[in-house]
């Protein structure tokens, strides 16, 4: 008769409260994203073609952080990072009410991005350190699920508080939401760490996790065709003739939530190449899909679809960099995987907005889901491989 081991629970308090913090930090982030483009054009009078100098700034910062946050929260409490980096960028939301100026917008846009990226990896970083091994890529999928759900309730609520009650308001509400989640950042019970020295020697694998060039690399192609769907879903949807093209994000969203489900399970069962290969194959056909098939039931589904592939492979792909690296380059693990999420992003909106001028947004959507398809074939080949060469766990 065989004997059950019972499974390490995974919904500590510390956990719940790592999970909340995420969710009211993400939430008040994304009250943003689509109203500083409606303010700054609308009430600051600044042309729309100037707008992504603004956003830019933030994404700059971001770039800028993510290697050096990786250090900071592998040498320092993480805890206290994470409270010291969210405090810093709560305060930073005061900036908005004095931002006059594009170049005063431009500055708090940037402290912004800085705060952000710092508390972001740490939050993540210390998310880790408090659920149980056996469950990391279960843990770290319900973790990434509270970040889903605030990008799709921010934006959402951000448009109807801001066409409502003004760019004030909005300040206030994601002031408010940020204040609570230090409140629950507070509560906190972090493990002990063994202290990593000060003295060590600095090297690139201290800021980036040289070991993981190869899935980096891969990273960037279903990350490009991620950073496709904010900046060109609704104007893909007007120009098809859906009436509504914000029903895609609550199936897309739907999607990314019911595949935590059973993905990290996956993953944590051994896995882990199984689903990034399943998860890159299913978005490409959601892609293909969605640029070919012009009705409301393909724009919902292949929403569906691209949520729950995505869904799939970004914990997977997170916990690949955790198991390349030691204990102590947690930290480091994580502002890797971020790095690639961010410059993969930028690059899809970047020449997202080239495709679609030039060609049709039809073409984009095709070069997203071929990119997908090349990185099931780089991963299987290269990242698989050299994963196997050198994990550690």
């Amino acid at each position: 008769m065989e004997i059950q081991i019972a499974k390490p629970k995974l919904w500590s308090l510390s956990y719940l409260n790592v999970c909340i913090a995420n969710f009211l930090m993400a939430c008040s982030f994304n009250l943003l994203m689509p109203s500083i483009p409606l303010y700054i054009t609308e009430q600051m009078g600044v042309a729309q073609s100037k707008t992504g100098i603004v956003l830019a700034s933030y994404a700059i910062a971001l770039m800028f952080v993510r290697p050096f946050s990786g250090y900071i929260v592998d040498l320092y409490s993480r805890k206290k990072v994470l409270l010291v980096a969210f405090s810093c960028y709560v305060l930073i939301f005061f900036g908005y009410f004095w931002a006059t100026t594009v170049m005063l917008f431009i500055l708090v846009r940037f402290l912004h991005g800085i705060t952000w990226g710092l508390s972001t990896v740490s939050s993540s970083t210390l998310a880790i350190d408090v659920v149980p091994t056996e469950r990391r890529a279960e843990g770290i999928g319900y973790y990434g699920t509270f970040m889903n759900v605030a990008m799709a309730i921010g934006p959402f609520v951000a448009i109807h508080i801001y066409n409502n009650w003004g760019f004030q308001v909005l300040l206030w509400c994601a002031i408010a939401m940020g204040t609570l989640g230090i409140v629950a950042t507070a509560m906190i019970k972090a493990p002990a760490r063994p202290k990593v020295e000060q003295s060590q020697k600095l090297s690139m694998d201290r800021f980036f996790l040289l070991k993981g060039w190869p899935i980096f690399l891969n990273q960037l192609l279903p990350c490009f065709a991620w950073g496709t769907i904010g900046p060109f879903v609704a104007q893909y949807g007007k120009q098809i003739g859906i009436f509504n093209a914000g029903i895609f994000f609550l199936f897309w969203a739907g999607g990314i939530i019911a595949s935590r489900v059973f993905a990290g399970k996956l993953v944590d069962r051994g896995k882990i190449h199984e689903v990034n290969v399943s998860a890159m194959a299913i978005v490409a056909i959601a892609f293909f899909a969605f640029a070919t098939i012009h009705n409301i039931y393909a724009f919902c589904i292949s929403g569906l679809f691209i949520g729950v592939g995505f869904g799939m492979m970004f914990p997977a792909l997170q916990t690949l960099y955790i198991n390349l690296a030691e204990n102590s380059q947690r930290g480091t693990a994580n502002s890797t995987y971020l790095i690639g999420f961010d410059l993969g992003l930028a690059i899809g909106m970047l020449l997202g907005g080239y495709i679609t001028g030039f060609f049709s947004f039809e073409t984009l959507y095709l070069v997203a889901s071929g990119l997908c398809l090349f990185s099931v074939l780089i991963y299987w080949t290269c990242s698989r491989v050299v994963f196997e060469k050198n994990r550690l766990r």
